[in-house]
């Protein structure tokens, strides 16, 4: 069997055997970090099938291969599908999709992996550019339990936030009233070809069991308008999204919760009785 594709020798390999240079456009960074991508594949619960996103020359694909069961990697660039066919050609329980992730039916292929494989789990190092619609996209599918991802340090952190700290907003609200969020270690950019300037933090996202039945959309649209003007109170805000100040009062008193304490200082549960005191 020949080297691990993140072996930087062999990523080097690679690179030079088909001209490829890594596309900004696209958030390319391929890692060159064998223990680091193995690390990855072990903590993410890919025991069945696993989706995942950008696989780019195949490093992470290749420790989930061997890992899960069954892997879908949708890749959006044409020039790497090629690529891929060559470096993941001793494993046959790999499926390449060039297509958008965004622009993909998920609904549909998680119903098929998880009919088949019995689990399905994400894993992936996602493009800076659009890991939050990424995110949010892998969100919506409550058959799957377990998101594990790379991502820029800094929103890592915002993700995995507590109350009271300067990372927590509105995005810390959003993803831990669906999940229980753990960052799992951090990736030096000495870690990727080309080293990008900044750190990232692989974080996994554990979906729980028993979320309230609500409309999610809505519930986030109020914890964004809460969380708008970051220096300013609850009331404040809540007066503006509602446009109403007699009723953000009302709103707040009815849920216990006193007008001049600050959104960031809020926690999931505190929100969630604003917002069922609004409806």
């Amino acid at each position: 069997m020949s080297k691990l594709i993140a072996v930087p020798s062999r990523t080097k390999e690679i690179l030079e055997k088909y001209g490829i240079r890594a596309k900004k456009g696209f958030g390319q960074n391929f890692l060159v970090d064998p223990v680091i991508v193995e690390k990855a594949a072990q903590m993410s619960h890919c025991e069945g099938a696993v989706i995942e996103i950008g696989p780019g020359i195949g490093s992470l694909t290749e420790q989930l291969a061997r890992h899960s069961r069954h892997v879908t990697a949708y890749e959006i660039d044409p020039s790497l599908i090629p690529v891929l066919a060559d470096t993941l050609q001793e494993y046959d329980n790999v499926e390449i999709i060039e297509e958008d992730f965004l622009q993909a039916d998920i609904a549909s292929k998680t119903k098929e992996l998880k009919e088949k494989y019995g689990s399905v789990s994400v894993c992936a190092n996602l493009p800076y550019y659009v890991t939050t619609p990424i995110l949010f996209r892998i969100f919506e599918e409550t058959d799957i339990p377990w998101i594990t991802v790379m991502v820029q340090k800094e929103v890592g952190e915002r993700f995995a936030a507590a109350p009271n700290t300067p990372e927590y907003g509105a995005l810390s609200v959003e993803s831990q009233y669906l999940f229980d969020v753990k960052k799992l270690f951090n990736v030096p950019g000495r870690s990727f070809n080309p080293s990008p300037n900044v750190d990232s933090v692989i974080v996994r996202f554990e979906r729980k069991p028993d979320i309230p039945d609500i409309d999610i959309k809505a519930f986030f649209e109020m914890v964004r308008g809460c969380f708008k003007q970051r220096r300013k109170t609850v009331y404040n805000n809540l007066k503006e999204y509602l446009d109403d100040r007699e009723a953000a009062l009302q709103v707040l008193e009815k849920a216990g919760i006193e007008p001049k304490r600050r959104a960031q200082e809020l926690t999931c549960d505190e929100l969630l009785k604003i917002y069922e005191a609004l409806k």
